[in-house]
């Protein structure tokens, strides 16, 4: 029998065993928590951890935790030339969805629950990938280092701090983006910018705005308090603001004012397109309003840099796009005002072309012209491996055999772990087409998916480490 062949017999007959540890490690909320001693990133995230060093440890695999911020496992005591990352923290799991997300429901073809596509359920297929090497006595002379990670979501500090006392494997990659093989991340800016004013006492005008819950993440719920306005008032304003941005509003009275609240759809801010910003959304609605003040001009402004529905920095003026890299785009995910002050949170993932004088200083002056400051932020650069390079030609190879599909290089907004690792790249574990629902409610991954990705990664690892 092949090795293809004998990998996807160990695959199949070990699906439900798969399940049954997939559902343990999304039981866990490793959502960041408050840092303890020995705990950087809370105590979910430590238990996640601690979770997957248990279903090593069950499979007879000796694993090291790196005080809570990584646990590793070998394959073998070889030389380490395959290092494979991915994170077992998630997003707050937020609302809107169908059951407890942290209850993992599955039917005949999908798992549902926070972390089962992003990146719980990958990471568990990639150790299942080196279970299926050694329990099939596939023969390899170097090693393959999995490193599960606990703050991927948050700024991949884990990543970070590992690598800074131990060496980067010759090639790594990451089942935390997207199939056939991302050689691309794009770099980027955080856009964040304040302003302060004294109170003031005209009417109507803005008590509160408040959306967003991270900054890479789009917002399907925001709020504003309007005082000097009534229910009845702001009511006429809601069919047309929900004709020209597809959310839904609704207003109730409250003391002094109206209360309103908007509804979206989340996205993660790196592909802005596929949600609908309620934060955006919502201030369409103000600007609409006959409201005065500081606050307001600032509303109005936002939205002349934001326009609803603007995904590519047409508004900031700082749209711009390469052919290898596609377009920039950007997305106001958090804003926060009160009577004495606003904070904006925006998140930009920029092409290949980009660099701070065409984004960075155009970005900081659109700011400017509306009274904002933006803070003392640049770029971060983008990520770029060739697409000849021995790494990605082998995952291509591996893609096209077990898919029967087609092969190919693609780039993303989204920054994996790898982003600052030499020649690292992606390897799946989302397929093209499927929207998995990451970071929103109802997230899911296809069983099938998770299988071939068990499949995949176990010949990617044999081909790279056999000799």
């Amino acid at each position: 029998m092949e090795i293809k062949d004998r990998i996807i017999s160990w695959a199949q007959a070990h699906q439900e065993e798969f399940f049954e540890d997939l559902k343990l490690l999304v039981s866990v909320d490793s959502s960041k928590g408050e840092a303890t001693e020995g705990k950087p990133f809370g105590q979910g995230c430590a238990q996640a951890l601690k979770v997957a060093q248990d279903i090593l440890s069950k499979a007879g695999f000796a694993s090291e935790n790196h005080e809570n911020y990584v646990v590793t496992t070998d394959l073998n005591d070889g030389e380490t030339v395959l290092g494979v990352l991915a994170h077992l923290d998630i997003v707050p799991t937020g609302d809107g969805w169908s059951f407890p997300p942290l209850d993992m429901r599955q039917d005949e073809e999908k798992v549902y629950g926070r972390g089962t596509a992003d990146d719980k359920g990958p990471a568990l297929a990639a150790f299942y990938a080196m279970r299926a090497v050694r329990e099939l006595g596939l023969e390899v002379k170097k090693n393959c280092r999995l490193i599960l990670g606990a703050d991927e979501e948050c700024g991949s500090s884990d990543i970070r701090h590992y690598f800074s006392t131990h060496p980067v494997p010759r090639y790594t990659l990451s089942p935390d983006a997207d199939y056939p093989v991302i050689n691309i991340e794009k770099g980027g800016l955080h856009a964040d910018a304040a302003a302060q004013w004294e109170k003031e006492d005209v009417l109507p005008r803005i008590a509160r705005i408040e959306a967003g819950i991270k900054v890479n993440v789009v917002p399907a719920t925001a709020q504003a308090l309007i005082l000097g306005m009534e229910k009845a008032e702001v009511e006429r304003y809601l069919s047309s603001a929900r004709e020209k941005t597809g959310a839904a509003f609704t207003a109730e009275d409250a003391p002094g004012g109206v209360r309103i609240a908007c509804k979206g759809e989340n996205a993660h801010a790196s592909t802005p397109e596929k949600g609908v910003n309620a934060l955006t959304a919502l201030l369409t609605l103000l600007a609409a309003l006959p409201l005065k003040g500081k606050g307001a001009d600032i509303a109005r402004g936002l939205t002349h840099i934001f326009p609803h529905g603007d995904f590519y920095g047409a508004g900031a003026g700082i749209a711009q796009e390469d052919r290898e890299s596609g377009k920039l785009t950007i997305a106001l995910t958090v804003l926060k005002m009160d009577e004495g002050g606003v904070r904006a949170q925006a998140d930009c993932r920029a092409p290949l072309c980009a660099t701070d004088e065409n984004l960075t200083d155009v970005m900081r002056a659109k700011y400017a012209s509306i009274g904002l400051a933006m803070d003392d932020n640049k770029m971060y650069p983008p990520h770029h491996v060739p697409k000849d390079s021995p790494l990605v030609l082998t995952l291509l190879s591996v893609y096209e055999d077990y898919t029967g599909e087609k092969g190919r290089c693609i780039a993303i907004g989204g920054g994996t772990y790898v982003h600052n690792l030499e020649g690292g790249v992606s390897f799946g574990a989302a397929f093209e087409g499927v929207n998995n629902n990451m970071h929103g409610p109802d997230e899911f991954a296809y069983k099938r998916h998770l299988l071939l990705t068990i499949m995949m990664y176990a010949q990617v690892i044999w081909e790279l480490c056999k000799s």
